[in-house]
């Protein structure tokens, strides 16, 4: 790209092949592409929304209606939408759930500034009225959200439903929101006057085959492995567990060595020296009255048959994410060398045992002397089911989660986006006309998302709509949509409760991206590399074939 200057010499400023795109034609442009991303996302919204096929190019097929996982999966390419799906997926990160509401909410934002655009507004206003039009419905939603503890079983039930009413597993709603809700209850501790939940000690096993009402909760560990010979035991009570980052086996050397055998003598001793150093080890670990011994490396069939003599259970190629899992649980310290190994690094459990799940077999650790780990075992019917019903799972965790952490719920169905219009409506009558102006476009965007809701759910968007701001304004302020009438009715009588962390992160989100967007009214992008290029040329050829 060149600049000419007045004398007639062009100056070279960017490199050749470089194109920019600036002004309007930039904004208009990256408005567009977040546009066409939310609308993807808004027909999977709501119980009622649509779920999409994504097919990679390996022809790989996931069906989901799972807002996060549908922008992981596709392969987007212009720039401003890449932004969304990071927004998106700090949304998922912070929150756990509502990517969907964020996504389509700065869709919206965007539209209403098209419009606004168009009229001359400048981006600047617009962009400071989204930011106060924001800080009044976060402090509205602040002020009227209820409190929750975590003994409150009822409305945590109510918050994990509300959560899996739009996943492809709500036929087993309540008893998959039992599982979060107590999952959630037995990871949780309390730091000071807050509680905190990690959901990192909550794993998750997949296993296709049974019902989806076969899933269940594991108060310990399980691990998708067998016990490595016939003659070990397959049930330990009062398990004293070494937990190993250490082989018992012989390792090969690093640097490539050669031996030079002369008679079948010298191969007779060599094996009678592994044997020995293998039973020593063996030795080592039963001395230290360990029963059960797991760890992440291998374990030579030698060091198996002196297990199984001694009866301890063994495991071995254990994921190092399980062994953290089992020596948190288990009280047991991670030894790397197994002449270190002392009885207080032991772990305990009251049980581990293998046992048999479909048709593999598993490991169960329970009775840890540390509760807070637990595991959720999925089953289903088939291997996309169990995929959906892990997703689904984890936005119930996640959203139990938060309410237990911030302490604060409210109502859903379109409720607590009614409320915030409402009490947005009174906030524009103490400001300037152009201020306004931003303000009522994003209460325009804040009533899409109830608007959605009900044409996903079949129901007239304006009508509702309508009908739902007139509740608000007589002082209903917890009524909502009944998405099976598209009537408006009380929403806490209805049990469609939500973490008020979700909401106020969704609209900080949605409001973030788009006055990103809006500030941008210059795109220069590099030209690609040859070697970019061919990778480009090759990747389409592979689609076309």
């Amino acid at each position: 790209m060149a600049a000419v200057e007045p004398t007639g010499i062009p100056v070279i400023i960017l490199k050749e092949g470089t194109q920019r795109t600036y002004g309007r034609e930039a904004l208009r442009s990256n408005i567009m592409a977040v546009r066409a991303v939310a609308e993807i996302l808004k027909t999977t919204y709501g119980p009622k929304g649509m779920d999409k096929m994504l097919v990679d190019s390996l022809g790989d097929i996931t069906i989901t209606n799972d807002g996060a996982t549908i922008l992981d999966k596709m392969d987007i390419q212009h720039p401003a939408a890449k932004m969304l799906v990071q927004i998106a997926k700090g949304q998922d990160e912070e929150a756990g759930d509502g990517t969907k509401t964020a996504v389509i909410f700065a869709g919206e934002l965007l539209r209403e500034a098209e419009k606004l655009l168009d009229k001359n507004i400048h981006p600047t206003i617009i962009i400071e009225g989204y930011k106060k039009a924001l800080a009044k419905a976060i402090e509205t939603i602040e002020s009227i959200a209820e409190p929750v503890s975590i003994d409150d079983d009822e409305k945590l039930l109510l918050v994990a439903r509300t959560s899996l009413n739009s996943k492809a597993v709500r036929d087993a709603k309540e008893h998959l929101a039992r599982i979060a809700v107590e999952a959630v209850k037995a990871i949780a501790e309390k730091r000071g006057d807050k509680w905190y939940v990690d959901l990192n000690n909550v794993g998750m096993i997949k296993k296709h085959g049974g019902s989806i009402f076969d899933t269940r909760l594991v108060k310990g560990i399980v691990l998708d492995k067998e016990v490595v010979h016939p003659d070990m035991p397959r049930r330990v009570e009062n398990a004293k567990i070494a937990v190993l980052d250490a082989p018992l086996e012989i390792e090969k050397p690093e640097l490539d060595m050669e031996v030079s055998i002369t008679s079948p003598e010298l191969i007779k001793r060599m094996m009678e020296k592994q044997e020995k150093i293998l039973a020593e080890k063996v030795e080592k670990i039963a001395a230290t009255g360990a029963n059960v011994v797991i760890t992440q490396k291998g374990i030579d069939e030698v060091a198996q048959h002196y297990l199984a003599k001694h009866g301890i259970m063994a495991v071995r190629r254990v994921k190092r994410s399980d062994i953290e899992k089992i020596a948190r649980a288990t009280g047991a310290r991670i030894v790397t060398n197994i002449d270190d190994l002392k009885p207080e690094d032991l772990g305990y459990a009251e049980l581990v045992e293998e046992r048999k799940v479909g048709e593999d077999k598993m490991i169960f650790i329970e009775g840890a002397k540390n509760p807070r780990s637990v595991t959720i075992l999925i089953r289903g019917g088939f291997e996309r089911l169990v995929d959906e019903a892990e997703r689904a799972l984890r936005d119930a965790l996640n959203s139990v989660a938060d309410a237990v952490m911030d302490g604060r719920i409210v109502a859903g169905g379109g409720a607590i986006e009614a409320e915030v219009a409402k009490a947005l409506r009174e906030y524009i009558k103490t400001l300037a006309e152009k201020e306004r102006l931003a303000i009522e476009a994003y209460i325009r965007a804040i009533e899409s998302i109830p608007q959605t809701l009900a044409y996903n759910a079949g129901h007239d968007p304006i009508d509702v709509l309508m009908d739902l701001t007139s509740a608000h304004a007589e002082g209903k302020k917890w009524h909502g949509i009944d998405i099976e009438t598209g009537e408006i009715v009380d929403m806490w009588e209805k049990g469609i409760i939500e973490p008020a962390r979700v909401k106020i992160n969704a609209l900080k989100a949605g409001t973030e991206v788009a006055t990103l967007i809006l500030r941008i009214d210059d795109v220069i992008a590099a030209k690609r590399t040859e070697e970019e290029e061919k990778k480009s040329e090759k990747k389409e050829e592979e689609e076309k074939e």
